[in-house]
């Protein structure tokens, strides 16, 4: 396991960490124990370097999720999101953290096509950003580059249920399974990734016995993401759970309402502004 320490010279962009090690894609994978995760695994999407250290000492794991496309670009799904957008946020989140386990998303069209295409891809990631794993969506039909990937090296997280790289394919983004036939694809998609060797399952938007018994069905841990509090972790968008978004999907929390208080704060300074009482006068440099 390596330390990485954050430069402090800046105070504002590098705040001194308490120094400690960062998680390993061995640690995660071992929080599953013959079937059971005792503690479970905390994971929240992080885009920022100012974000990762914001979220850091509470989590196991910081997901760059290819989320990024609506969060920060304000695009209308993940589909757009390139290679050099993955690449600078995840290179960001990296170095505002230094305990968790950090994964990037792989962007649509990026790893499809062949286990080549996806193992040159990988790499670029990895070596720009300094995560230590990657995550794609799919499942049996992508469990081949998995183990292309893992057999030479590169630690893989899989992703389940609702892909929202698939979004044209499945019309919306509505939970599934709901079929019998989809429940139970999604359970042989789980096991296969796992028999692949993916160390973790992103399992999103899936009605709840569905989860529960795919998280049963494998040996590696599956985070949950609108699906089931046994599944043995979870994952939410940080900009969803803390209120940054009028709209948010049901299976969202909102444990704060950043929204409102930023919206109040920009108010009362622009209030100050117009009426000239900002900036006063200790925020002006005069001669003494």
């Amino acid at each position: 396991m390596s330390i990485h320490q954050l430069d402090t010279a800046t105070s504002r962009a590098h705040p001194t960490p308490q120094p400690m090690r960062r998680l390993t894609v061995p640690a995660i994978r071992r929080r599953k124990v013959d079937g059971a995760t005792a503690q479970p695994i905390v994971m929240l999407t992080a885009y920022t370097a100012r974000q990762a250290q914001l979220l850091d000492e509470h989590c196991d794991m910081l997901l760059v999720g290819d989320s990024l496309a609506q969060v920060i670009y304000g695009l209308p799904s993940t589909v757009p999101v390139t290679l050099e957008m993955m690449e600078a946020h995840g290179a960001a989140v990296v170095r505002g953290s230094f305990h968790a386990l950090v994964v990037i998303d792989m962007p649509f069209g990026s790893y499809e096509a062949a286990p080549e295409q996806a193992f040159a891809s990988a790499v670029r990631l990895l070596k720009a950003s300094g995560a230590a794993a990657v995550k794609l969506e799919g499942g049996a039909a992508m469990a081949p580059t998995v183990r292309f990937l893992v057999e030479r090296g590169i630690p893989v997280m899989g992703h389940v249920g609702l892909t929202p790289q698939a979004v044209n394919v499945l019309g919306g983004y509505a939970a599934r399974g709901r079929s019998e036939a989809e429940a139970s694809k999604i359970v042989s998609d789980a096991r296969a990734l796992d028999e692949a060797g993916a160390f973790a399952i992103v399992m999103e938007g899936v009605m709840e016995p569905i989860a529960i018994g795919a998280t049963e069905a494998v040996g590696c841990p599956v985070i949950g993401i609108g699906a089931s509090p046994r599944c043995d972790g979870q994952v939410l968008v940080t900009d969803d759970m803390l209120g940054m978004f009028e709209r948010v999907p049901r299976f969202v929390k909102r444990y704060a309402d950043l929204r409102q208080t930023i919206a109040e704060a920009v108010e009362r300074y622009a209030h100050e502004v117009r009426e000239r009482s900002f900036p006063g006068p200790e925020a002006i440099y005069r001669e003494d």
